[in-house]
């Protein structure tokens, strides 16, 4: 089996195996003892911080340990918006940042607050003059993400950095996806991550805040992790997790250089081998392990199970799975088409060959997809001036799949109306004219569900 899904959670790093299992026996105590062995679970809870926040690039009292990366998120931006609150209430985020941000924001906006998300082009960055233009006199908080989670894309981080500190605002990072990579450029003002995602154990995250900012922790008073991590320390989790970090370091620079041949393999050889593919995520300024398509005319979840059974592990986007019923709000907000979408996420050490097989395999796999929807042929050269299709009551991929076939039934200039009630069409009509090169002329509201007009082009 073929584990490609690092982005969602790495495998346990042997050394941060070694480190857990070496910990266990001698980081039980309590650090705030001063009997021996309280000094000793000190000693090790000092040294992991202090190896973290080498890995991070700030100094060890700005870095805390969490209970997750989640939390880290969570309490970073309830801390940075309590404390400036004198300031204003108003938050900036990127549209395309991890649910734990946009749930924070929600919660925010739902507590009083007032939010602004910054769009991003159909590559996945934001516009740095997008972004300082959505600054205010009563910004508290910026966030924007360092790599996204999803297509990979890396932000613009040190330029929004920039411009958020000529603003007199704080910039916090969530850097998950990127800390096993190296640190963050810039000059931000706070950091999360989360250990599972570069091969440390689940449940410990970290939270940066620089000197100098302005930060209230929320919820009851603890003395614990300069009051900002609620809890006792999981001291033999926390050991593993620098281990695991400077392990990644350590390998990082040669496995970046492997594994970015391996994944521009996969972004060109995937539209030689199926038809009907977009492959999304800017092509350059991305992580180096990371490659994101979208297979038009099937679905994400059928396409998974078809690659698990093959021997692969891979994750999706796919609005077209049993976790969710909406489209992922990254692919969505990106203009993307959001069916069919599969994401890979190369572990170091992954091998040529494996990245080979996959290839190999899924081609078949999606032609099986496509085949039992009935995926349509190429558009024939129709006459009639305009069809409407019925699609309400179905749900992705098959508006598309219904508009695809009604295509070849119109002249060049002609129209199709899709009646579809599936959200998920608002999302993949548009982004199916991008890719089949025709016009989507626009929407409006039907009886039932929405019209969906496509001019045909070609």
């Amino acid at each position: 089996m073929s584990y490609f899904d690092v982005a969602s959670a790495a495998p346990l790093h042997p050394v941060a195996r070694q480190a857990l299992q070496a910990s266990l026996d001698e980081g039980w105590a309590d650090p705030a003892r001063l009997y021996r062995e309280g000094r000793r679970a000190r000693l090790l809870l000092d040294a992991a911080r202090e190896a973290a926040a080498e890995a991070v690039g700030c100094r060890a009292d700005e870095l805390v340990f969490t209970s997750s990366g989640t939390r880290a998120v969570h309490d970073g931006i309830a801390g940075a918006l309590a404390g400036r609150r004198r300031v204003g209430r108003h938050l900036v985020v990127s549209a395309v940042e991890h649910s734990a941000v946009l749930h924070s924001a929600a919660s925010h906006e739902g507590d009083g607050g007032s939010v602004t998300e910054v769009g991003v082009a159909r590559e996945g960055a934001v516009s740095v003059s997008a972004y300082a233009g959505a600054l205010r006199d009563d910004t508290a908080l910026a966030c924007l993400q360092s790599a996204n989670h999803e297509v990979g894309t890396v932000q613009p981080v040190a330029e929004v950095a920039q411009a958020c500190r000529d603003a007199g605002v704080p910039l916090l990072v969530d850097a998950a996806q990127s800390l096993a990579w190296g640190p963050v450029a810039g000059d931000w003002s706070l950091l999360a991550g989360s250990a599972h995602k570069w091969g440390g154990p689940a449940g410990v995250g970290i939270l940066v805040v620089r000197k100098g900012v302005r930060f209230a922790p929320q919820g009851p008073a603890d003395e614990r992790e300069s009051g900002r991590a609620a809890g006792f320390e999981n001291i033999p989790g926390i050991v593993a997790a620098a281990a695991s970090l400077r392990a990644v370091r350590a390998e990082a620079a040669a496995e970046a250089v492997r594994l970015r041949e391996l994944t521009d393999r996969i972004r060109a050889r995937v539209p030689e081998l199926v038809t009907d593919v977009e492959v999304v995520g800017d092509p350059v300024r991305r992580l180096p392990h990371l490659v994101t398509f979208s297979c038009l005319y099937v679905d994400g979840e059928s396409v998974l199970h078809g690659l698990d059974r093959a021997g692969f592990s891979v994750s999706s986007g796919s609005s077209c799975t049993s976790s969710t019923l909406t489209p992922s709000h990254v692919l969505r907000a990106m203009g993307v088409v959001s069916e069919g979408n599969v994401r890979v996420s190369l572990p170091m050490g992954t091998p040529e060959s494996e990245v080979e097989r996959f290839l190999e395999v899924l081609p078949e796999v999606v032609g099986g997809v496509r085949e039992k929807l009935g995926a349509p042929v190429a558009a024939a050269a129709g006459t009639a001036e305009a069809v409407t299709v019925d699609a309400l009551g179905m749900s992705c991929p098959l508006p598309v799949i219904e508009l695809a076939r009604a295509i070849g039934g119109v002249r060049v200039g002609g129209t199709v109306t899709v009646l579809a009630d599936d959200e998920v069409a608002a999302v993949d009509i548009p982004a199916w004219c991008w890719t089949q090169k025709q016009e989507y002329v626009g929407e409006r509201a039907a009886d039932r569900g929405v019209a969906y007009v496509v001019r045909r082009l070609r």
